[in-house]
């Protein structure tokens, strides 16, 4: 298991480029599932969770050409099992259950796993599927479900699940008449996946709002797309930047998906320029304390509060940090702190009271974000910084380790 050593204090400096996105690639992916035949996808990134849904698809029978583009060929379908040893990785996973059930009437699908942040439970996934005319049982572990036909619904979610709605839209793309979807998920990554299905055939209305409608098919099309670039991938290298007064061009940002943490960061005092596919992080800045509440989108997202709270451990001030989407996601507190961050932690509450310096220490990672999170701690901290555990960066950071050491840090990854 490898380490990621990190020696801190130096101002990073020059260009990165912004992969694809991952929460867009991964329900794509499986879409690709709805209709039999070869796809061209661009912009995939190079990650775990990518490899592991590509093995699982698999599985089914799909097969795969490396390279940019993906080719992805869906012609013959020999399965529709999702089994646990992969699913349990990668929560994601879950999202085959609705082109399956659309395309070959049926699914097994292990209940999923993933980054330990709190329970996302799938009930919003499997009553949508049931006003869909599919008959779900759950056996050991397991989500069994049939359909004869699938038949349009209006459903309304309690939550606007970002999983949900894409498991809910795929299905709903081959049923018979009429799907609405109300409360709908509004990230960018569900619009991606809405052109997606949209570029093969499919008939959608309300893209990028809280209600969408579905005209059923009877078939799609495959066809060639290329994925979104990932907007918290963006927001990393920005506050990697901004933490250590560095002066950064970050390409191939999507710009319009990131109005939320911007506002952020500006508000927090670091001086930024924008295209749209392009920041600049301007160094001079002070850091100020700053408020944030994570929301659904296009609220501040989830996936950035992490990296956030690195920053403001070296801002002037106190800021509330509140996490209202997942209730397990403080655990990279108390490995902020042994970097020398003053962080309290009341229920969902964080307040972080910025200190003038951190210093370096061994951390271990709990998560994906809470990984990053760490990185961008040790590359303002001064000396030496272990991160352990990097195995969570794997899943959805390509190259970071290099992309880092371009822009001038002093990192590398070694056997730990």
């Amino acid at each position: 298991m490898d380490k990621i050593v990190i020696e801190g204090g130096v101002p990073l400096h020059g260009e990165v480029t912004i992969s694809g996105a991952k929460n867009a690639a991964l329900p794509i992916l499986a879409a690709t599932l709805l209709a039999p035949g070869a796809y061209r996808l661009h912009n995939v990134p190079p990650l775990a969770d990518i490899r592991t849904t590509k093995r699982l698809l698999a599985i089914m029978g799909v097969q795969f050409e490396d390279g940019d583009p993906l080719l992805v060929d869906t012609s013959n379908l020999t399965g529709w099992m999702a089994p646990y040893e992969l699913v349990k990785t990668m929560r994601a996973a879950v999202l085959v259950l609705g082109p399956l059930v659309a395309r070959a009437h049926q699914a097994i699908v292990s209940l999923p796993g993933g980054c330990a942040i709190g329970p996302r439970p799938i009930d919003l996934h499997l009553k949508g599927l049931e006003a869909l005319g599919v008959k779900i049982n759950l056996n050991q572990g397991y989500v069994e479900a049939k359909a004869h036909r699938l038949h349009g619904a209006d459903i309304h979610l309690e939550i606007p699940s970002v999983t949900g709605t894409e498991n809910l839209l795929m299905a709903a793309t081959l049923a018979q008449g009429t799907t609405i979807i109300r409360n709908a998920a509004r990230e960018p990554e569900v619009g991606d996946l809405a052109r997606f299905l949209r570029a093969m055939g499919a008939h959608i209305e309300g893209i990028d709002s809280e209600v969408l409608t579905i005209h059923g098919v009877s078939a799609l099309t495959p066809t060639e797309y290329t994925i979104m670039s990932d907007r918290i991938e963006a927001g990393t290298y920005l506050a990697a930047a901004a933490i250590t007064k560095g002066e950064v061009i970050i390409k191939n940002a999507p710009v319009p998906h990131l109005s939320a943490v911007l506002e952020k960061f500006q508000a927090a005092g670091v001086r930024l320029t924008t295209s749209d596919e392009q920041i600049t992080v301007h160094s001079g800045h002070t850091l100020t304390g700053v408020d944030v509440k994570t929301l659904p989108y296009p609220g501040f997202p989830t996936d950035m509060q992490a990296q956030f709270m690195a920053l403001m451990c070296l801002a002037k001030g106190a800021s509330l940090i509140t996490e209202t989407i997942f209730e397990n996601r403080f655990m990279h507190v108390l490995e902020l702190r042994r970097l020398g961050a003053d962080i309290t932690v009341s229920g969902n509450h964080a307040l972080v009271r910025g200190r003038r310096q951190l210093s370096g220490a061994p951390v271990m990672a709990t998560d994906l974000r809470a990984s990053a999170s760490l990185i961008i701690a040790g590359l303002a901290a001064q000396g030496t910084t272990e991160v352990h555990r990097v195995y969570h960066l794997d899943r959805g950071y390509a190259h970071l380790v290099e992309k880092l050491s371009q822009l001038g840090a002093r990192i590398k990854r070694v056997p730990a």
